[in-house]
């Protein structure tokens, strides 16, 4: 037992942890020096003191990740889909870092080009699952003890519903110091207990990414010595919706995602308000939510700490539910 839990949770997590720490001493100084920054919207004066600071720093949670993933993913083939997700997505977000940042394309990827690619990367994720995986698309249902669902030709649909709004879930999130990062390592954490009491091989991975997140917080937090980017915040939505359906949990998303959810549904309703309205009416003081917030009063570092407080609740009520 003891050896489990040193191989599964705690060599994984300290060596990204280790590694990210490193890399990331490494990295903002480079990365500022190079000026790789994005110019911040000015909706708040908190938000313009922003300028200058560098983007792109999801390289540095993610390299070490990937390096300790591999590395376990030889004796824990339920990895591999999570490392698919993964790099698949954090390639789509460094092409539109690449495009805004270093060529200046203010807007990166045109959003058809975004959703084009994201469907591609889903699309390999599945065609693994399906074809190269014993993992089923079959749905546990939370509160039924475990029991699994089949839904049949649905499960196809419901996939790219589920994996390309937790991605885009993910990427919105990621709007003030350290709240993508904290939300996801509390999500990463209950990814490892839930995979560890469903007898999968994906823990050491859930361990990795816990690990080397909160060595990026170290440069993340409130004020941010460097922003993920969407390198980093795509990445993060294809983890966390490969975890999900290694596990077959995607409906427990709802639960234990409920922050990512919350931030993409803010956006929808505020969109859908203003065109409703022709522009007369918001919602939201601003979407995504986060920003409604801090227009009311709230500041970044007692957002963080609500949104992921909320979560670390809502992980505790998915353990439940699972069980």
């Amino acid at each position: 037992m003891v050896s489990d839990i040193t191989h599964e949770l705690l060599i994984p997590f300290f060596t990204a942890f280790a590694l990210a720490l490193v890399l990331g001493e490494i990295l903002v100084p480079w990365l500022t020096k190079k000026k790789v920054d994005q110019t911040e919207r000015a909706i708040m004066e908190s938000h313009v003191k922003k300028n200058g600071t560098p983007t792109m720093g999801g390289f540095i949670f993610l390299l070490p990740f990937i390096a300790v993933a591999i590395a376990c993913s030889g004796s824990n083939p339920h990895i591999i889909p999570v490392l698919i997700g993964t790099i698949a997505f954090g390639l789509i977000g460094f092409l539109d870092d690449f495009l805004k940042v270093v060529l200046k394309r203010s807007d990166g990827l045109l959003a058809w080009q975004k959703f084009l690619l994201q469907f591609v990367a889903a699309t390999l994720v599945l065609v693994y699952i399906r074809f190269y995986s014993d993992i089923t698309l079959s749905l546990t249902i939370p509160f039924m003890h475990g029991n699994e669902v089949e839904i049949g030709f649905w499960a196809i649909p419901l996939f790219y519903f589920a994996v390309l709004g937790t991605v885009n879930g993910v990427n919105f999130t990621d709007g003030i110091d350290g709240l993508a990062t904290t939300v996801t390592i509390v999500t990463s954490g209950f990814l490892f207990f839930a995979s560890e009491y469903l007898g999968r091989t994906m823990g050491p991975a859930a361990s990795a990414m816990c690990g080397a997140l909160l060595a990026f917080l170290f440069f993340n937090v409130n004020p941010a010595k460097v922003f993920m980017g969407d390198t980093g915040s795509l990445a993060l939505g294809g983890f966390v919706a490969a975890c999900a359906y290694v596990l077959n949990m995607p409906v427990f998303i709802i639960i234990f995602g409920f922050i990512y959810l919350l931030e993409v549904v803010s956006v929808i309703l505020q969109v859908a308000s203003f065109k409703l309205t022709h522009g007369k009416k918001r919602i939201f003081r601003m979407a995504p939510i986060h920003h409604h917030f801090e227009l009311g009063g709230w500041s970044e570092p007692k957002v963080v700490a609500v949104f992921s407080g909320i979560t670390l609740l809502l992980a505790i009520l998915s353990m439940a539910a699972l069980m």
